[in-house]
């Protein structure tokens, strides 16, 4: 038999200490203040423990309970999910919560999603954004994630999208400007680098056959995204994964200075646990996504048509 305290209960306890009050978890849980604090004392006596204890008039989680309203919020939450997932196609589909950064987030899924929903409406995409730092699916209300970097994520199923290849790149109009007669030419004008990968630079100049330049000197961006609308905007030459370009390319808004072979340590990933490996939501999308990286790479341009 389970030791389970009753959802009342539980409820009344994460809404307390989200809000710190009884007062406001109780206008949250349509109760009154008198039954929120009820409903925590009598927790309190069933599990023999002291949630609370008042610090210049605020209600804070004792550290000895803290750990347990933690997981009792992760469990809420995924009941949440859970019920919601049910709603939303009764059951005929229902929700894939997908994690993805920013930069391929805006540049490269969203333009194209609108040719999954059309080919699977029976799957509600909930998009979220993450860093690229691995985390923990178990503490997180994500199904699968979009992750750039190495092979390195522990515990976890990674389908490659793509390869790691990257371009350099810039606007028409800089190009025209800077006219650069081989690769070493680019370091005559700005180099937009990253921060986190101060070496990238020095790697690609290499694959041009230009390994002794410096190349280590121009404005540093934290995100890709800001890299890539940096070169959009004229500002300078930057190095991108290829998936992240290829509409620019495509509509003449980037160009290609040189064209050199360049594979980066670093890559795309679809990223799911490896219980999830036969989930039917999650392997469609899959499958969709796979498939419109080999698209990429053929040079279509995403842009979504009912006929997609």
């Amino acid at each position: 038999m389970r030791r389970i305290p009753s959802l009342a209960a539980l409820r009344a306890l994460e809404a307390t200490a989200r809000h710190s009050s009884f007062t406001k978890a109780a206008v949250e849980l349509h109760l009154t203040q008198s039954a929120v604090s009820r409903l925590v004392r009598q927790l309190e006596a069933e599990l023999g423990v002291t949630f609370f204890e008042r610090v210049r008039q605020r209600l804070v989680v004792t550290e000895v309970a803290r750990a347990y309203v933690r997981e009792v919020t992760g469990c809420l939450d995924r009941l949440q999910a859970a019920t919601l997932d049910l709603l939303a196609n009764r059951g005929r589909g229902g929700v894939l919560r997908l994690a993805t950064q920013p930069a391929i987030g805006m540049k490269w899924l969203i333009p194209r999603l609108g040719r999954f929903s059309a080919r699977h409406p029976e799957i509600l995409l909930q998009l979220a954004t993450r860093s690229s730092t691995p985390f923990e699916f178990a503490d997180e209300p994500l199904d699968v994630a979009i992750h750039y970097g190495e092979a390195d994520w522990p515990g976890v199923v990674m389908d490659p999208l793509g390869d790691g290849r990257e371009l350099a790149v810039c606007s028409p109009k800089f190009l025209a400007r800077l006219r650069p007669r081989g690769a070493a030419d680019l370091t005559k004008g700005v180099l937009l680098q990253h921060v986190r990968r101060p070496e990238a630079w020095g790697h690609w100049f290499a694959a041009a056959g230009a390994p002794d330049v410096e190349a280590t000197s121009g404005p540093r961006y934290e995100h890709y995204y800001m890299i890539g609308q940096a070169a959009l905007a004229g500002s300078g030459c930057a190095l991108l994964p290829r998936l992240l370009v290829l509409d620019d390319l495509a509509a003449g808004r980037l160009v290609e200075p040189f064209r050199v072979r360049y594979l980066a340590r670093d890559a795309y990933w679809l990223v799911y646990p490896e219980e999830r490996r036969y989930d039917a939501r999650l392997r469609l999308f899959s499958e969709w996504a796979t498939t419109e990286t080999r698209r990429s790479a053929r040079g279509k341009v995403a842009t979504f048509s009912a006929r997609a």
